[in-house]
């Protein structure tokens, strides 16, 4: 499973909630970045490291292939297909998202550039674009109503699929 969308959707609290609920293993790929040092350099523009995509892929590579993993990054272009049965791109009204994203610090270019990201709908496009149409997913993601219907319609999606495939 792989939850995406700009930062400040909602991708976190749903990923590690759903993994509780499902008994999934849950992976950040920001965090898994930053304790390996997965870094090609340094952004200075919008002051954040560059990830290297090639060793995240082989960091992950051993507990995907076992199967029973969330995700959550923004992007999703570099990772493998086969990975994923399933991805949900996370939405957020721009308000919403522009509150989130401030009390955060983002400020300036990267503040406009995530507002922009979300209009232009450009991580759905992208996840459209790498992955299957049918197992591409847009959930809304602007209220604690919104995260509940988000996380009954997934748990019911994954128990589908475990009869399914078992």
């Amino acid at each position: 499973v792989w939850s995406a969308g700009t930062p400040g959707v909602g991708k976190t609290t749903l990923g590690k909630e759903l993994a509780s609920r499902a008994g999934l293993s849950y992976v950040n790929v920001g965090d898994l970045a930053k304790e390996g040092e997965l870094y090609e350099g340094f952004d200075e523009e919008y002051d954040c490291p560059i990830l290297d995509e090639d060793r995240v892929v082989d960091e992950l590579e051993a507990r995907m292939s076992e199967g029973g993993v969330i995700v959550d990054y923004h992007g999703c272009d570099f990772f493998p297909e086969r990975w994923f049965h399933i991805v949900f791109v996370l939405r957020t009204e721009n308000s919403c998202l522009y509150d989130r994203l401030e009390s955060r610090g983002y400020t300036g270019k990267k503040l406009q550039d995530n507002i922009q990201c979300e209009i232009f709908q450009t991580l759905y496009e992208e996840a459209m674009l790498s992955y299957k149409k049918e197992i591409v997913h847009q959930l809304p993601s602007n209220t604690p109503e919104d995260l509940e219907r988000n996380l009954d319609q997934i748990m019911q999606w994954i128990e589908q699929w475990m009869k399914d495939n078992n």
